[in-house]
């Protein structure tokens, strides 16, 4: 699997694409929103093509998003999770909404992230940065609700 987030602006309309292969079969996803963050979208596409995913898994899941990528593989996001949400006492993780969604699938699917470089010539990589530019373009992105309104988890738990 390959993903990749785009936005046209940070904050900004944005965009996510997805290459799926597997045993000869190839799937493209794409979709995005009015109004969220590069970082929401990188999170959106890795979400999105695991969700696709019908059974359990083992996935290699290839990113240019280190945000992504090292913060799931260095056990940040965990770390982050058990302590409420905090990546210290002063500062709150963001995209809470999506890092949880990210956490259910990689337990329900086997998954390894592997960090690409970005425009640098790897076909799968350039497809999905294809797909996810055409599709913050879209002239009828949803809202991001979870973005636009602040919320992470709960009402009482703001984004920023």
């Amino acid at each position: 699997m390959y993903t990749d987030g785009a936005c046209l602006g940070n904050p900004g309309p944005g965009g996510y694409g997805v290459v799926l292969m597997y045993d000869g079969h190839r799937k493209e996803l794409s979709g995005g929103f009015r109004l969220t963050t590069n970082n929401r979208m990188e999170l959106m596409a890795a979400i999105v093509g695991l969700e696709a995913l019908t059974d359990p898994c083992q996935v290699r899941l290839y990113s240019d998003s280190r945000y992504v990528v090292e913060n799931y593989n260095t056990g940040a996001v965990r770390r982050w999770q058990a302590n409420g949400w905090k990546r210290s006492k002063k500062l709150a993780a963001q995209n809470v909404d999506l890092w949880e969604r990210l956490l259910r699938q990689c337990q329900k699917h086997r998954v390894e992230m592997i960090w690409v470089e970005g425009h640098a010539g790897n076909p799968e990589n350039e497809r999905c940065d294809v797909l996810s530019n055409q599709a913050a373009r879209r002239k009828d992105l949803p809202p991001d609700e979870a973005y636009e309104q602040g919320i992470t988890r709960d009402s009482s738990t703001r984004l920023f």
